[in-house]
């Protein structure tokens, strides 16, 4: 079992964050305001948990606050934080100004396939020279785990969550090159599609 810790911040919103991302944050509301302000004078994390239409997910990510980008007068902010790693809600607590719960640090199992590793770089390489016209250095794309790659990827919220509760970097590999390979497929069918609107539907003629 991993570390616990009790009464820890949480914050839920509408997004996955994943270890090692970083994401803005635009901080409004009064509770949220004191929560922030409590952990960056302690320099201390909070939890981000995905608030989908199913509910609130048990599991998220914690989160780092590694810069603040405006505070206005009213006490809002915009600040910028990084995920650091995977956690379970094991217990709300509601005596808090804010909310918080006792959680426990997820551990990944022992995971050693290259296969899977290969695959996925594989995938990412090849959506990122189909989007962007030019191919990343192989060596960049190599020092990118799972979540790194995803990071950098529109992917569903969902398919987010999936990653992030999946306890194996082998099984996250594996799981992500068949998703990029759809995000792949779309863009591609996407691409096709505009073409088509562009000539009405009606085939090109050769010159």
């Amino acid at each position: 079992m991993g570390e616990t810790i009790e009464r820890f911040p949480l914050f839920p919103l509408g997004m996955v964050l994943l270890p090692g991302e970083v994401v803005p944050l635009h901080i409004f509301e009064d509770r949220y305001k004191q929560m922030i302000e409590e952990c960056s004078e302690a320099e201390s994390e909070f939890g981000v948990l995905w608030m989908g239409d199913e509910g609130l997910r048990q599991v998220g990510c914690t989160a780092t606050i590694t810069q603040l980008l405006d505070r206005m007068e009213d006490g809002r902010t915009n600040i910028l934080v990084q995920g650091g790693a995977a956690f379970r809600l094991e217990r709300r607590i509601d005596d808090m100004d804010y909310p918080a719960g006792h959680i426990e640090l997820l551990d990944d199992e022992p995971a050693d396939d290259e296969e899977s590793g290969a695959a996925a770089r594989e995938e990412y390489a090849n959506l990122v020279e189909l989007v962007t016209d030019s191919r990343p250095d192989e060596t960049d794309v190599a020092e990118l785990d799972s979540y790194g790659m995803a990071a950098t990827i529109a992917l569903e919220l969902a398919a987010k969550q999936q990653l992030l509760e999946l306890r194996s970097e082998s099984a996250r590999l594996e799981h992500l090159s068949s998703l990029l390979a759809e995000a792949r497929d779309r863009y591609t069918y996407s691409e096709h599609a505009a073409e088509e609107a562009k000539s009405n539907g009606k085939p090109r003629r050769s010159a």
